[in-house]
């Protein structure tokens, strides 16, 4: 059996997307994928089981095109470590009949406007959201301290929690009622 697949990350603050891009440029980071919307789905039981046991199930529309993703409970270390299982999915409206059928439920839905990089072994993600702009460094941990301290971010700057739980937070310091994390208007 192959080894599990793991998704190794950290997420970093940026005042704007143009200073996130200066330094995402100025690290070296070659453009990958260019700036598109990602509108996600978070399902699970209505009982929140999956939530409960720290995973998510995730379907992703972006251009086009769909993907089903499973990430399991994060492990500890000083950036954000999961298992990650991850497929293209013909049809997504399908897909969430199926699971509608097997009782799950959207319980929570997110967007960002997402643009890619690769610096070496990583991913460098640019992600616009309703709470934010955020740099996303994901690859090897070594990997991921180096491009953070070029980037001029120590530890204490890395975001280890999801898009999910940073909106619970923001909403809740507000005093927001529930909602999901989507654009008011097209950006």
């Amino acid at each position: 059996m192959p080894p599990t697949p793991l998704e190794r990350e950290v997420k970093l603050r940026y005042p704007s997307a143009a200073d996130a891009r200066q330094a995402v440029l100025q690290l070296g980071a070659a453009p990958l994928h260019g700036r598109r919307l990602q509108a996600d789905a978070l399902l699970d039981t209505p009982d929140g089981l999956l939530g409960a046991r720290g995973s998510t199930l995730r379907i992703r529309r972006e251009a086009g095109t769909s993907r089903l993703t499973f990430k399991g409970p994060v492990q500890p270390s000083a950036v954000k470590v999961r298992e990650e299982l991850e497929t293209t999915v013909g049809d997504d409206a399908v897909l969430f009949r199926v699971f509608t059928e097997l009782g799950l439920r959207v319980g929570f839905r997110y967007e960002k406007y997402r643009e890619e990089f690769s610096h070496g072994d990583l991913i460098v993600a640019i992600d616009e959201t309703p709470i934010g702009v955020f740099v996303e460094l994901e690859g090897s941990e070594p990997a991921i301290a180096a491009a953070a301290a070029a980037l001029g971010r120590p530890v204490r700057d890395y975001i280890v929690d999801s898009y999910r739980g940073l909106f619970l937070r923001h909403r809740q310091a507000l005093g927001l009622p529930d909602g999901d994390m989507v654009f008011n208007t097209p950006a």
